[in-house]
């Protein structure tokens, strides 16, 4: 194997879709209860309408949106070994700013997501501006998602993606970068922050902030607080999505967390299961979004068609439930910058002070008023603006990488930029003239 970059472009044999194709029409369906709604889980007619969508039309034009995917993502693979588990092919995205002093940024994504995610943010990022900063972004497949190679032994968990992820970043000359991510992206930017800051990880942003209880021993003056003081009507609302995650929507972890392989046959062998086990995530999981059914199918497909299958997927939860059985907020301080944004209908909402207590470095909080788990996609403006105030000029975080604030020069911009200022200015004098 050799670890020298190479092009990466989707390109899905035609009997991988004519099988897929086949198996949607023998799909058979279960009944469902009358006026079930949402209560037992993703409806019946949903999933019909999105399955004969697939097989019907979708499916019909998946060269359409093949080349779409390949004209938004610049996409590579390159050999990354991993200490103790050999050397992985590695999918990821690399869009580089037209800012020579842009700020590398690894993005990190999640499960049920990947690659995809950072779909509508990366134009965004890369767009250069003398009014904010501009990045060169990495968007990395972890093992097991999308076109990257799944490992092959058990125990890979989050340090073995976090060493995936700074690896990639040092392979493509990024030797300081800051990082951002959101469900497993977090914990494993938050990893990362840990292991390779501060002197590689200059800095780091999730959507997915987490912080420890109050406990009598190990938070007790939080719990004090706690007690005597009233939470506000904001706080007590995030209590109560947390409440309803914890009671009504974590059952998959249970499963994914014990017997991933069980559950990897359905995954791996039927198409609507699979819908049906993500979709009902994705529409739960996010606040009111309105998804079209070629988004969700576009979603959908990344994992059936993925290189390892749709199962290797889920075995993350395994390995880290059994690496962290005391809990995923438990030693979680880093040694960087740290920055939060705040979305309420997240599935873990907890009060500021819980988080605050527990990452000492946060330096950047940004509260919206809607929004979901998926906040790149759902909200790809407002994270956008969060990362460029993070780092940006008058930012706690500017200047984290030194050399690269990400600011364009007005100097520096291409000639045509100029040229449509000019006649911006041209035209406004003209229609002042007519006046």
């Amino acid at each position: 194997m050799s670890d020298t970059e190479a092009p990466f472009r989707i390109s899905i044999p035609d009997d991988e879709l004519e099988s897929l194709k086949q198996k949607l029409a023998l799909t058979r369906f279960p009944d469902e209860l009358e006026d079930a709604g949402r209560d037992y889980g993703a409806p019946l007619a949903d999933i019909q309408r999105l399955t004969n969508h697939w097989k019907d039309t979708y499916l019909s034009k998946w060269r359409e949106h093949e080349a779409k995917l390949n004209e938004d993502f610049p996409q590579f693979t390159r050999d990354i070994e991993v200490d103790g588990f050999g050397t992985l092919n590695i999918h990821y995205v690399h869009k580089k700013s037209t800012v020579v002093d842009a700020v590398p940024l690894l993005f990190v994504h999640g499960w049920p997501g990947s690659f995809l995610e950072a779909r509508k943010i990366l134009p965004l990022l890369v767009e250069d501006s003398p009014e904010h900063p501009s990045f060169h972004v990495v968007v990395v497949s972890l093992p097991g998602y999308g076109f990257s190679e799944a490992p092959k032994k058990k125990g890979f968990g989050v340090p073995q993606y976090a060493e995936i992820g700074h690896k990639l970043m040092l392979a493509l000359g990024y030797n300081e970068y800051v990082t951002q991510g959101g469900d497993w992206g977090s914990l494993i930017t938050r990893k990362i922050a840990q292991v390779y800051g501060p002197k590689h990880s200059k800095a780091w942003h999730t959507n997915t902030p987490i912080g420890e209880a109050p406990h009598p021993t190990r938070r007790p003056w939080l719990l004090l607080s706690y007690l005597l003081f009233t939470l506000s009507p904001k706080e007590k609302a995030g209590l109560e999505r947390t409440k309803w995650f914890q009671e009504k929507g974590i059952g998959y972890f249970k499963e994914q967390s014990t017997q991933p392989q069980t559950l990897g046959y359905s995954l791996a062998d039927s198409p609507v299961g699979l819908l049906g086990w993500i979709y009902e995530k994705l529409v739960n999981w996010t606040d009111e979004y309105p998804w079209t059914d070629d988004e969700v199918l576009t979603w959908i497909s990344i994992y059936w068609f993925s290189r390892a299958g749709p199962a290797a997927s889920v075995r993350i939860y395994y390995e880290v439930s059994n690496q962290s059985p005391e809990g995923f907020a438990r030693n979680i301080e880093t040694p960087i910058p740290l920055g939060h944004s705040y979305f309420p209908k997240e599935l873990a909402v907890l009060p500021r002070s819980w988080i605050k207590a527990s990452n000492p470095t946060l330096v950047f909080e940004s509260e919206h008023e809607g929004g979901g788990h998926f906040a790149a996609h759902e909200r790809p403006e407002g994270l956008v603006s969060d990362l460029r105030k993070m780092f940006g000029k008058g930012g706690p975080a500017f200047g984290v990488v030194p050399g690269k604030t990400g600011y364009v020069w007005l100097l520096m911009l291409p000639l045509e930029v100029y040229v449509d200022r000019l006649s911006q200015v041209l035209r406004i004098d003209s229609s002042w003239d007519s006046c």
